[in-house]
């Protein structure tokens, strides 16, 4: 499996994570996964969003790690990927 597959495999988990934990788990730098999550969203595995949340972060699972807690981007699945 290669890493942008197994990226993937982190993603469907369903568990909120940020750039610095994924590269943790796959032992690689942060610079390569946002590469790599820039990469899967040109492919059409994930989409970005957020912005319109008003930072009810007690209430929100990406809580402390979305755009509003300072993160560059947040991403998403795509439905069916």
């Amino acid at each position: 499996m290669n890493m942008l597959e197994l990226l993937l495999e982190l993603l469907r988990q369903d568990q909120p994570r940020t750039v610095a934990e994924l590269a943790q788990e796959l032992q690689t730098t942060p610079a390569m996964v946002e590469l790599m999550l820039e990469d899967l969203a040109q492919r059409g595995y994930l989409q970005e969003i957020g912005g319109n949340c008003q930072q009810r972060c007690q209430s929100c699972p990406l809580g402390g790690i979305c755009a509003a807690a300072g993160a560059r981007k947040i991403w998403a699945l795509r439905d069916g990927k």
